[in-house]
């Protein structure tokens, strides 16, 4: 959390979803902004049903690849069709929900690079899908308006796989009976920050954790570590209680990251979750995505760097 934007975590999002706003110290002053959604109400935990049985080899999520993207916009809107019809029925299994949350995540980072084909991709969805895709464009387009200009290196980051999805959806929702923020709003939060916990590593501000808190900012609010994902998502909330939330959550997640395109994107997100919890199911399967002079690069799960690395060197030695 800090008081200007983070640029190295938002590009992640902003070529995937943008994890890692920096962290902030204690801020007072300015009028919040009028919240343009209502506060995200508490609906029942998602869940994830086991994998089926199956006489076929047994896919391994943590090396699973994003799919190519569409070439045009009745192809989109078909590829955003079938992810969605996974993420949103029961029963489905582990690794179908995983393939279909890479292929949502690709979908809607490309209709948010694509405004010109809006019209189009909306007459050939099924109207149910019509406001998702929407909200989900928008969020990029937010997010991706945040990070100023591509990288030249790709960042001293570790790829790892984030908290099973049943585990963090606890801790949210143990957060939100302690203080009260709606748990969307929380894993919206740390999908923007940290992509849900993949992302190890200290943002150019000097932010940490995968809620993103700087030093002093933890030190006035968290507990414990902050590295530790349950104690860094109950000291989100807090901090968002002590800046206004729940009864103001625009005012109080302009305070975690001062910026209004900030605000709306996790707004956004958090509304999706209170729509349909596939959602949820989607962002928590959700890559890494870095955007580069080459490009928007994949961090697959596995990828470690202790110092930055030129993007061409990167390219050399993964393909891109």
């Amino acid at each position: 959390m800090v008081h200007r934007v983070a640029v190295a975590g938002l590009l992640v999002l902003i070529a995937s979803l943008a994890p890692g706003c920096g962290g902030r110290t204690p801020s007072a002053g300015r009028e919040p902004p009028t919240s343009t959604t209502a506060a995200a109400e508490t609906t029942a935990p998602p869940t994830t049903a086991a994998a089926t049985t199956t006489t076929t080899q047994p896919v391994d999520v943590t090396n699973l690849r994003p799919p190519e993207p569409a070439g045009e916009p009745a192809g989109l809107a078909r590829q955003i069709a079938d992810a969605e019809a996974v993420l949103r029925r029961g029963g489905a299994g582990e690794a179908e929900v995983a393939t279909a949350a890479l292929a949502q995540q690709v979908a809607y980072r490309q209709l948010g690079d694509h405004p010109n084909w809006d019209a189009a991709v909306q007459a050939a969805l099924p109207p149910e899908l019509r406001p998702v895709a929407e909200s989900h464009a928008a969020a990029r387009r937010d997010l991706r308006a945040l990070t100023g200009r591509p990288a030249r290196e790709m960042p001293a980051w570790r790829i790892v796989l984030p908290e099973p999805a049943a585990d963090l959806v606890g801790w949210y929702q143990e957060a939100e009976a302690e203080f009260g923020v709606p748990w969307q709003y929380l894993a919206a939060i740390n999908l923007v920050e940290t992509a849900m916990g993949r992302i190890r590593g200290t943002s150019v501000a000097g932010a940490e954790g995968p809620m993103q808190f700087m030093p002093a900012t933890w030190a006035a609010y968290g507990e414990g570590d902050v590295n530790d994902p349950r104690q860094a998502i109950r000291g989100a909330a807090r901090y968002l209680t002590a800046n206004g939330a729940p009864g103001d959550m625009a005012g109080a997640l302009w305070h975690y990251n001062h910026s209004e395109r900030y605000v709306r994107a996790v707004q956004r997100y958090a509304g999706l979750m209170v729509e349909h919890p596939g959602a949820y199911a989607g962002f928590h399967g959700w890559g890494v995505w870095y955007w580069t002079t080459a490009g928007d690069l994949y961090l697959p799960v596995g990828w470690e760097a202790l110092e930055p690395v030129p993007v061409d060197e990167y390219v050399a030695r993964t393909g891109g």
